[in-house]
């Protein structure tokens, strides 16, 4: 089971997560409580070791900016959690993971709309796009097709219900944030957690 932990701002918890044995490693360049300055993550990526993807989340950014920022801070995978078209994801230089809110079964036709490497699939949230710590109703996803890019599964993740989330939506990954916060911060021990809890699911489901 591949695992993303998101919304980390500081070399420390970044190298924590690397340690962890998470697959992605997530950096919020949007406005969010998580956000950072590509600054910042530049200082950090040449740290982590090259077995864990670096991500930049962006909210309706420009392309040309996206690929800018990208190439500065040394990312690997560009996330759209924003009103991306499906166009504007083919000018990204990048792999990209296409995030979609889910409230109905109907909301999976959109995902099939974009050519991209992965689908994240989230509660619809708040005030910012993603990261709200809510989950929506996992069984909608045993009613996609083989036409929908590889799943990773977010929104309300953390590591008491994760192996529930992949018994029942069986996703390519699963993407975590609040989760694995304490008081609003990333804790290394929920962290750890949550990538074991997920991992063990791979001999079960035979991954």
């Amino acid at each position: 089971m591949n695992v993303k932990i998101c919304g980390v701002q500081d070399k420390e918890t970044a190298l924590a997560v690397a340690a962890s044995g998470a697959d992605f490693i997530g950096f919020v360049f949007a406005e969010s409580s998580r956000q950072v300055e590509p600054e910042v993550v530049k200082e950090i990526t040449p740290a982590l070791p090259g077995t864990i993807k670096k991500v930049g989340v962006f909210v309706n950014e420009s392309p040309d900016e996206i690929n800018r920022i990208a190439a500065y801070a040394g990312l690997d995978i560009i996330q759209l959690h924003g009103d991306e078209t499906p166009t504007e994801c083919e000018q990204i230089d990048y792999p990209v993971i296409k995030a979609s809110s889910i409230r109905e079964p109907h909301d999976l036709e959109r995902l099939s709309m974009y050519n991209v490497a992965y689908s994240l699939v989230d509660h619809p949230g708040g005030k910012y796009r993603g990261g709200s710590g809510q989950s929506f109703d996992w069984q909608i996803l045993n009613q996609r097709t083989s036409r929908h890019s590889q799943i990773i599964l977010a929104g309300g993740l953390h590591p008491g219900n994760v192996q529930e989330a992949i018994k029942t939506a069986k996703p390519f990954g699963v993407d975590v944030s609040s989760g694995v916060e304490t008081d609003g911060r990333k804790d290394v021990s929920k962290i750890q957690a949550f990538v074991m809890q997920a991992k063990t699911m791979n001999k079960e489901m035979k991954i």
